[in-house]
């Protein structure tokens, strides 16, 4: 995965309105949850929540779906994979680290 798309991706789950938004399609699991059921459980103002979902969105973090009148937020699980694929992958890879000495 790309460096400036994880970053992108991780710096959208630094807000804590989007980080609950996202814990929270993630419970919801595959078949996601309504924009209505999101404002209702989580009590964020519909205009301040199209604004975060937007975002997330835009980093592939979720996608939406209109359902009827209804629109479906879904976690991108596949993505969220990668993410953490991309943390982990040099992990424990045996970077140098040179130390101070100790003072005395």
């Amino acid at each position: 995965m790309d460096h400036e798309k994880v970053a992108a991706s991780l710096a959208e789950l630094g807000n804590s309105h989007r980080l609950s938004v996202f814990r929270f399609l993630v419970k919801a699991g595959n078949d996601g949850a309504s924009v209505g059921n999101i404002q209702k459980v989580l009590d964020i103002p519909a205009s301040t929540l199209s604004h975060h979902l937007t975002r997330m969105v835009k980093v592939g973090l979720i996608r939406q779906e209109k359902h009827s009148r209804t629109i479906v937020c879904i976690p991108e699980y596949g993505h969220l994979e990668n993410l953490i694929s991309f943390l982990q992958e040099e992990c424990c890879a045996g970077v140098q680290v040179g130390h101070e000495p100790e003072s005395l």
